[in-house]
């Protein structure tokens, strides 16, 4: 089975694209969604490391509140990443397993921080998703509300991202996605066909 990793900046769409992908009938992991479901199994083990402050009235975990507190603290993000990769790469082993034994000719790995995931050398493609700056900065401010500011240092963040992935040996294939989900159908509708044609390209007859 063919393993294809999907990934991109900060408010790239890449879970726009995702979607796309799965409707073509490829199994595709979300494992920012493992990783948040990590985040609450070991929550216990978060607030003992980063504070019990993080914790909530319902009992649930400040993730707003985790991230301001690992966001440019190295030291604090590798402490949590100790904690979440573990049960994050166990279950993303055995959905790929599952994947495997129903006979699937090839899966898509959808992770914002792709090159951390377990499968990362396993790769054979790997689809970066890019949209233009202005288009991420609107998507950022009406999705996440967060300060101009706040969603200009996650870009400074992500400076590097591109190498991390054009270093592997790996193909690498750049989708752009610039347009807004809504709109006008047509545009919609043209956006898709033309990001069809490039995923035919790029998945052959998967």
């Amino acid at each position: 089975m063919q393993i294809f990793g999907l990934t991109g900046k900060y408010c790239a769409g890449k879970n726009y694209i995702a979607s796309l992908l799965e409707a073509r009938g490829l199994g595709v992991l979300d494992v920012d969604k493992l990783g948040y479901q990590a985040l609450e199994a070991e929550k216990k083990n978060i607030f003992a490391q980063f504070g019990a402050d993080l914790q909530k009235t319902d009992g649930s975990l400040d993730r707003r509140l985790l991230g301001q507190r690992v966001f440019g603290k190295p030291e604090n993000l590798t402490a949590l990443e100790a904690i979440v990769h573990p049960p994050v790469n166990r279950l993303t082993e055995e959905w790929i397993a599952e994947r495997d034994r129903a006979g699937d000719r090839a899966c898509i790995i959808n992770a914002a921080l792709l090159h951390k995931s377990i499968v990362f050398n396993r790769l054979e493609k790997i689809i970066l998703v890019s949209a233009p700056f202005f288009t991420r900065l609107l998507r950022a401010r009406r999705r996440d509300g967060l300060s101009w500011r706040e969603i200009l240092a996650r870009f400074v963040s992500q400076k590097d991202f591109n190498s991390q992935y054009l270093a592997k040996n790996a193909e690498i294939y750049i989708v752009e996605n610039p347009g807004f989900n809504g709109g006008e159908p047509s545009c919609s509708r043209k956006r898709n066909q033309k990001l069809e044609r490039r995923f035919d390209k790029i998945l052959g007859n998967c």
